[in-house]
């Protein structure tokens, strides 16, 4: 039987009706996760989102770095992978990761997805905070982001959205961050 131009054994039938192409032919598993990531604030800390330092009178309070972008990003892409999540990877009570760049805790996490076959396809992520604002931070943010996924840039997006005064980020307590993430395997 010939559909799109393709053969299709005989019988088999194709699973995608008349839309079969050699596309679905040969099918990749992807697999999507979502991650999210809240700190207060706190005096003292540099402000690192994205892997960036962003000008601001306080930090977030963490183990790590603070970085809320990275680690829902992380979550999300240890949850596609079924890897479970940052916590069981890097815990908070390990000395390992005191202060650790939160950067190095997403590139271990593509090592673990390379290691499992798989690669990231592309990520969305969200910042909640009512201040800083972020716009002139959100290139820089999604290059290195994308250098340590190892994508290109385009594959990255980052959107940073107020909660018009509602909420702990609203208050201006902390910053919130949630993020999708797709792998191929």
């Amino acid at each position: 039987m010939r559909q799109a131009g393709v053969i299709v054994p005989a019988g088999h039938e194709s699973p995608f009706g008349n839309h079969w192409s050699p596309v679905t032919a040969h099918c990749i598993a992807m697999r999507i996760g979502q991650g999210y990531d809240a700190h207060r604030f706190a005096e003292g800390r540099p402000l690192v989102l994205g892997g960036v330092q962003i000008p601001h009178g306080l930090g977030l309070a963490a183990h790590s770095d603070g970085d809320v972008l990275v680690h829902a990003l992380c979550d999300a892409l240890l949850g596609a992978a079924g890897l479970g999540d940052i916590g069981r990877h890097f815990p908070d009570s390990s000395v390992e990761f005191a202060g650790i760049d939160s950067r190095i805790l997403l590139r271990r996490v593509v090592a673990h997805l390379e290691e499992n076959a798989m690669r990231v396809v592309n990520a969305d992520l969200t910042v909640v905070a009512q201040a800083p604002k972020l716009a002139l931070h959100i290139q820089g943010m999604r290059e290195v982001l994308a250098s340590d996924l190892q994508v290109e840039p385009s594959r990255v997006n980052i959107k940073a959205t107020t909660t018009e005064g509602m909420g702990f980020a609203g208050r201006g307590e902390g910053i919130a961050a949630y993020a999708v993430a797709l792998l191929e395997d």
